[in-house]
């Protein structure tokens, strides 16, 4: 199944055209190399000058208000990212830019810092990963979630944390403060229990098993944590619905959570093609079932359908999930963080915890 260019760990070969460039490069037809086979670049870490830390959401489909983007861009390479798009902003493809071009907040925490000193800061849930994993492989030598989950410790702000990376195990001793005062919860993304699957489709993630481990170190710390079933792809991972619950609910998750496949801008070309690459029996079968959970395309966009889908397809995969999750014991929500312990720290004051 894996082809020459995943067993580069990389997502996508492609650099599709920027939607808000006047042009852009296009491979030579006559030229005798494929595209796909051309070596791949190594991944690039620039600085991001970047003066505020916090993003703020009013979107009735998401049940957070601030964000924290540590990084922007992601070495996962996951072909169906819909945070691929938001790299354009930046002047970059939102192929195989997305995964090699990663910009670095290396001042995050200094300014989550002065986020929450200041007065006019009401104590709010952050989610971190909101846009890009904020445990991608990079993290490991940066540390910067690290650093900006201690300045929430020590202001026993809430966070919110979604990752596919076993590294969040690393920073048990901080989510476990946080825990203490009921102001942090954990989802690990979890979209197929196929090993195979994982590496052509989210190739730098950990692998289905250590995300599982990963769930059960997370609860055996008395850390809230849970599963989020995200993307649902019809025909390629729909049907691991009930394996992935039971799975889930095994390894300790309370909640779980699920998102159907998106498909925005350059997004829904990148799958195409990556389907053509790894399943070309059934790519046609795939985009007719995704076309009939999104109104007849393959996106859609609208508040209120964009994470579910509509009609009969997307009904049968809500069932699913639905008698999932009850025959496995577990809910659908995740606790309630609470704000009740928050404390500004001024700067210069010591560090109490």
């Amino acid at each position: 199944m894996a082809s020459e260019f995943s067993a580069a760990h990389r997502g996508t070969p492609l650099q599709p055209g920027n939607r808000f460039a006047p042009s852009h490069l296009e491979p030579d037809p006559d030229s005798e190399i494929d595209p796909g086979e051309e070596p791949l670049p190594r991944t690039q870490f620039l600085a991001d000058q970047t003066q505020t830390i916090l993003t703020t959401n009013d979107s009735p489909d998401i049940g957070f208000t601030y964000s924290l983007n540590a990084y922007r861009g992601c070495e996962h390479g996951c072909i169906y990212c819909y945070a691929r798009p938001f790299h354009e902003y930046l002047g970059f493809s939102a192929g195989l830019d997305f995964e090699t071009r990663i910009l670095v907040k290396h001042e995050a925490p200094r300014l989550l810092r002065k986020e929450l000193s200041s007065p006019r800061w009401k104590p709010e849930v952050i989610a971190m990963s909101g846009v890009t994993d904020c445990y991608q492989p990079i993290e490991r030598k940066l540390r910067i979630t690290r650093s900006c989950l201690e300045v929430l410790a020590e202001f026993r702000n809430p966070v919110g944390i979604v990752t596919k990376n076993s590294l969040v195990t690393r920073d048990i001793d901080l989510l476990k403060e946080l825990a203490r005062h009921r102001a942090v919860v954990v989802f690990i993304s979890l979209t197929t229990l196929d090993p195979e699957l994982r590496t052509i489709l989210e190739p730098r993630t950990s692998p289905p098993i250590s995300r599982l481990s990963t769930l059960r170190k997370l609860r055996d710390a008395g850390i809230p944590a849970g599963v989020m079933i995200a993307p649902i792809i019809p025909a390629i991972n729909d049907h691991e619905i009930p394996q992935l619950v039971a799975a889930a609910a095994e390894a300790g998750a309370q909640f779980a959570g699920r998102v159907v496949l998106r498909l925005p801008h350059a997004v829904a070309s990148l799958f195409e093609d990556w389907l053509g690459r790894h399943f070309p029996d059934r790519k046609e079968k795939v985009l007719q079932q995704i076309r009939a959970v999104r109104g007849g395309a393959l996106n859609d966009a609208r508040f209120g359908n964009r994470m579910r889908g509509e009609g009969p397809a997307a009904e049968r995969i809500g069932q699913l999930f639905q008698v999932a999750c009850r025959r496995a014991g577990i809910d659908g929500r995740h606790p309630e963080l609470s704000t009740t312990a928050f404390r500004r720290v001024e700067a210069g004051q010591l560090n109490l915890f």
